[in-house]
């Protein structure tokens, strides 16, 4: 616990075996409470490691519902088993949970109620082996978004995120999409709802068995995010209303 807040690490898990174990080793277990993964059908034995790991809470999807539909899955069981503070740290070994203590004092200490962690702060990215092609995309969706919804972020695109209990509480995640595109949708929620989001520089890394999209789905991501951005405009100057700015209901 910090600052006697319960601390939680969500895992989205999809063939995670081959880095899993490396990832949850450097989890500091002396201060998170609990670690929940999600396994979302995997066809190798990430939830078998997992168990043999001993990770604290491991759900396993009878079918899998994607990368949003996954995090949905991590989110409500962390609000359900009481966690004040919830870090969603990628099984791939892309980001390193060494920041974990970091993000979470900024939290607990009532700094920020969000923080994410950056590969374009620095030099994180490009030195970490980000292909160049998604680095400008990136800069490009990043500096559209930051116009369309008045924000100065580094990076949206970031799977390195820590939030508060109040924030998860306070916006619909529930009805995002269960694509990639979820993780742009929460964080015009929370943008909407009036928080602001720290970030800190996270080195990354790329490699054969870290998680990625190829480039078609990379495509329909970027026009996900775009819309996701221009909706937040309309609805901010009044002009109609969307689903996903609605207050929850729980």
């Amino acid at each position: 616990m910090v600052n006697n807040k319960k601390v939680v690490v969500v895992m989205p898990a999809y063939n995670a075996s081959r880095t899993l174990e490396k990832t949850y080793n450097e989890i500091p277990r002396d201060l998170v409470d609990e670690v929940i993964l999600v396994d979302d059908r995997s066809q190798d034995n990430t939830s078998e490691l997992a168990k043999d790991l001993g990770v604290d809470h491991i759900i396993t999807h009878q079918k899998n519902k994607g990368y949003g539909g996954n995090q949905k899955s991590c989110y409500n069981k962390a609000l359900e088993i009481g966690a004040d503070i919830v870090i969603m740290v990628h099984p791939d070994y892309q980001y390193t949970p060494k920041l974990i203590p970091s993000m979470c004092y900024i939290i607990a200490n009532d700094l920020y109620q969000v923080v994410l962690g950056s590969r374009i702060l620095g030099k994180g990215a490009l030195k970490g082996g980000m292909p160049i092609y998604k680095y400008i995309a990136n800069r490009i969706l990043t500096l559209t978004q930051n116009l369309l919804m008045n924000q100065k972020l580094s990076e949206y695109h970031t799977g390195y995120r820590a939030f508060s209990r109040e924030v998860l509480e306070s916006i619909d995640f529930d009805v995002n999409s269960d694509d990639f595109v979820f993780d742009n949708q929460m964080l015009a929620q929370i943008c909407f709802a009036g928080y602001e989001i720290a970030e800190v520089t996270c080195p990354t890394k790329y490699f054969d068995e870290a998680s990625s999209i190829n480039f078609k789905r990379s495509s329909v991501y970027g026009i996900g995010v775009l819309w996701t951005s221009l909706a937040y405009r309309i609805q901010k100057i009044g002009l109609t209303k969307f689903r996903i700015f609605r207050r929850p209901v729980r």
